[in-house]
């Protein structure tokens, strides 16, 4: 995933922890998107910060540049005003300062979490490399949850002389009043920290930032020099660009800062390189803003006659008190951090998977780095839908939209765990409703709303996910009765939409859900959610011991099952039988009036007879989870034919959309819902059908990977990939409503269903069946611990624990006959273990912590 030129324009790759927010670096490395105070803020800079490089020898300075390269995109200046005489109209902003000298040629590599930065110039005698990432390892949560950025710069002496090198990384204090940069040294630790003295512990405002390194020899300034104009930045270039290291210089703490606000501070490392020789320095850039409120919908109190909005802390001051303290962590950490972190990189595109698989999976990750997600006081997770400009996209954790990420729930599954928690303690209520939204502050209630069908149903199963990751019996039992008040609430005469008022297994009545509007009777999608709960809660009943209930659940199940099949299929896809005509259909509900269109005489924002993109939805799920078949296996293979065939545009060029323009002109997209030839297309048809969604395209995508139509799945994923260039569309933030958008992430389903990965930990139970064959590898991710798997020669499934233990009971394997079974590196005795099906099965519960081998033929 390189990318030179032009393809760096819409570069912004995200450096920092999850829930913690971010800065994002640049295509051409310079610093943008400064999400760093608990809420997005896209297209903000932060002036004169960046990194600069010098070469020196002889007594004098050879060359000295930015570590950029060239800016991308227009040069008339920016749109966004940032004030008189500096807005468009007036050339690029001198804060990209793309009038010094830089690097002429620039490589962008991103390879999440990494990304790298290679810069050469004909008139610099070196080449320079700069990694940036921020820890992101598996099962380990808070490591990757550090407000921080990291970087390694790496220097090549290219020339035949021994030249010093100075690489210096400048900060600007953010605050604009009694700003103050201070110096110290510590424990082999270099750092410059910015804070402030005008707001309290306890206000939004308050915060800090730090820059530090650990380098031996280096030079540093508190503070630029303090003067109008950009006396500053010319004081501090010419500076740096003096032979020999920086002078130091500080301030008063008297907050008479410049007239853009705060100082900058500069630490500058020193490196000696021979001719050949690579030399490395590395540096932190660290923030503490913990002050969190509800910007989008603020909630106050009043305080001794004062009105505030209500604030909390962000987790991570838990870890770290302030940015000195997360700097230091990172540098005195960096090596197990980045080799944690590169090992995942390396697992990750290690994977044998195929086209731009890979490339959507590490666009996805990317949102967990983003302002789209919070962790609250206590470490629970949080997340919005994603990120407008400067607010959040959509609030509250939404059930229907987190359905569709399937990161978190292997790589962090505690997290996972947390959202449900959550869900059931704040958003459930007495007759069982399930808000899909939570209110923040915590407890909070939000104004009163319809449940939605698929979220309150998608929780139901992914508790039963969660359940089947961790094996955690008490985390079921804790939340067991909730579980099942939320499934009742189908059938409760308190639901006020009458989803299953009859308690027949069948949808009716009005159903909110995902795409923002409510479908009257059955679809195949909202009834296929709903099944498939009822599947999932029945296996939990059983394992609980109440089979009474678990009975009724099945009975439900296969009534409604019965009911998409008999109704719901026209030969060629499932869709939603509903008589647009018929305007009985919204008596005895609230606010309809804007769901019946007078002109034509029918139901506004129905399915109808059209091919919707989830119309099979509830099978992807299935498929993933271990829970068979929901819907008729032929019928599901002549569904995604028909799908790949109508809701698959391999150009937009012709084709009519009305909704937001994710797709245009000759690209390639799936819509959400297509009215084939010799369907009736409802006058006002279904909410956003036109529009092209890659969350939802990754999941048919998915789908049709799992049931063996791998190079049409590949075909709609490269539809989305091939829009994400770096010049049309930023690679590393896929939008829907909004930036970083969470539903992007059911591009991490690829990974289970390519390797066929089963998972049952509640019985000990792990396996692996890849549906490419020849020689395969692959990583998993599971409560206890995370690994990758090798398949080879078609007779050798070798599972490798990276991090953790397992104790198993079953081995799943591809295979149909077993010779040797190696656990640890010892080799099971024929008694130890028998083998059915494709499945090794342990004579005893077996505690692993390195190796599972599984050979077919010695």
């Amino acid at each position: 995933m390189q990318y030179t030129g032009k393809k760096t324009t819409e570069i912004s790759f995200p450096l920092g922890g999850i829930g913690s927010g971010c800065v994002g670096i640049g295509g051409d490395g310079r610093f943008k998107d400064w999400e760093i105070f608990n809420r997005p803020n896209k297209g903000s800079i932060n002036h004169y910060s960046h990194f600069a490089i010098k070469a020196e020898s002889d007594g004098r300075v050879l060359d000295c540049r930015c570590m950029h390269g060239d800016l991308q995109g227009s040069f008339m200046g920016p749109m966004t005003y940032f004030g008189e005489y500096r807005g468009f109209g007036h050339g690029p902003s001198c804060f990209t300062m793309a009038g010094l000298p830089h690097f002429k040629n620039c490589v962008f590599t991103g390879e999440f979490p990494f990304a790298f930065l290679d810069l050469s110039d004909e008139n610099f005698p070196g080449q320079v490399r700069l990694t940036a990432f921020n820890p992101f390892i598996p099962l380990n949560e808070d490591d990757s949850s550090i407000p921080a950025a990291m970087f390694e710069v790496s220097v090549t002496n290219l020339s035949g002389a021994e030249i010093d090198y100075s690489i210096a990384l400048s900060l600007k204090n953010p605050h604009k009043k009694i700003a103050i940069n201070r110096y110290s040294e510590s424990d082999g630790i270099g750092r410059i920290f910015m804070f402030q003295k005008e707001y309290g512990e306890d206000e939004i405002e308050y915060g800090d930032l730090c820059i530090a390194t650990d380098a031996e020899d280096y030079s540093y300034q508190e503070a630029w020099y303090r003067s109008g104009w950009r006396d500053d930045f010319i004081t501090f270039w010419r500076n740096f660009n003096d032979f020999g290291p920086l002078s130091p210089r500080s301030y008063a703490d008297d907050g008479k800062n410049g007239e853009n606000g705060g100082d900058h501070g500069t630490i500058s490392v020193k490196v000696h390189a021979k001719p050949g020789e690579t030399k490395k320095a590395r540096f932190v850039m660290s923030w503490s803003f913990p002050n969190c409120y509800n910007h989008m919908n603020p909630f106050k109190k009043t305080v001794n006659g004062v009105e505030k909005d209500v604030i909390w802390k962000n987790y991570f001051f838990k870890l770290f008190k302030d940015s000195r303290e997360s700097a230091d962590y990172a540098l005195k950490n960096f090596d197990r951090l980045y080799s944690e972190s590169m090992r995942f990189k390396e697992e990750l595109f290690g994977q044998t998977l195929p086209g731009k698989t890979i490339e959507a999976i590490s666009a996805g990750l990317c949102v967990l780095k983003s302002p789209t997600c919070l962790r609250l006081t206590d470490g629970e997770f949080y997340g919005y839908e994603g990120c407008q400009e400067h607010d959040g996209a959509c609030e509250g954790s939404c059930t229907h939209v987190w359905n569709y990420a399937y990161a978190m729930c292997f790589l962090f599954p505690r997290l996972e765990r947390s959202i449900r928690d959550l869900d059931y303690k704040y958003n459930w209520r007495e007759d069982g409703k399930m808000e899909f939204r939570m209110g923040l502050p915590l407890g909070r209630q939000n104004e009163p709303f319809h449940a939605c069908v698929d979220g309150q149903m998608g929780g139901i199963f992914k508790t039963y996910r969660e359940w089947k990751i961790s094996g955690d019996d008490e985390w079921l039992k804790k939340n067991w009765e909730h579980v099942k008040s939320a499934l009742a609430y189908a059938w409760a005469p308190t639901n006020p939409d009458k989803w299953d008022l009859n308690k027949d297994g069948v949808l009716e009545g009005r159903q909110h859900n995902t795409l923002d509007t409510e479908l009257f009777t059955a679809s195949s999608w909202l009834e296929g959610y709903y099944i498939t709960a009822l599947k999932a809660a029945a296996i939990m009943a059983d394992y609980l011991g109440e089979h009474e209930q678990a009975n009724e659940y099945r009975k439900l199940y296969d009534n409604g099952k019965k009911y998409i099949e008999d109704n719901l299929f026209n030969g060629k896809y499932y869709f939603q039988k509903v008589d647009l005509t018929d305007r009985s259909l919204l008596d005895g509900f609230d606010e309809t009036e804007e769901l019946w269109n007078p002109e034509t005489g029918e139901i506004k924002y129905q399915i109808g007879e059209g091919s919707e993109i989830d119309q099979i939805g509830a099978q992807w799920h299935a498929d993933i989870l271990g829970l068979g078949d929901i819907f008729d296996r032929d019928r599901v293979a002549v569904t995604l034919d028909s799908m790949y065939h109508n809701n698959f545009k391999k150009s937009m060029r012709n084709h009519y959309n009305p909704w937001r323009l994710f797709c245009i002109d000759d690209e390639a997209g799936t819509v959400i819902c297509d009215y084939p030839e010799g369907s009736k297309k409802p006058s006002i048809p279904l909410s956003y059908a036109e529009e092209t969604m890659h969350g939802f395209e990754y999941m048919l995508a998915a789908q049709m990977i799992s049931r063996g139509m791998i190079d049409r799945g590949l075909e709609l994923i490269a539809g989305v990939r091939d829009k994400y260039d770096g010049e049309k569309r930023n690679p590393f933030n896929e939008i829907e409503c909004g930036n970083n958008y969470a539903r992007s992430m059911a591009s991490f389903s690829f990974i289970p269903l390519f390797e066929g990965f089963k998972f049952d930990l509640v019985h000990g139970m792990i396996g692996f069946d890849p549906i490419l064959k020849g020689d395969f590898k692959g990583l998993w991710s599971l409560d206890p611990a995370w690994g990758n798997v090798t398949v080879t020669d078609g007779a050798k499934m070798r599972v490798n624990i990276i991090k953790g233990e397992l104790t198993l009971t079953e081995i799943g394997t591809p295979f149909d006959s077993v010779s040797g079974v190696y656990l640890d590196g010892r080799k099971l005795a024929a008694s130890e273990f028998t083998f059915e099906g494709k499945d090794v099965k342990l004579n005893a519960p077996t505690a692993v912590g390195s190796t599972i081998e599984v050979i077919t033929e010695e």
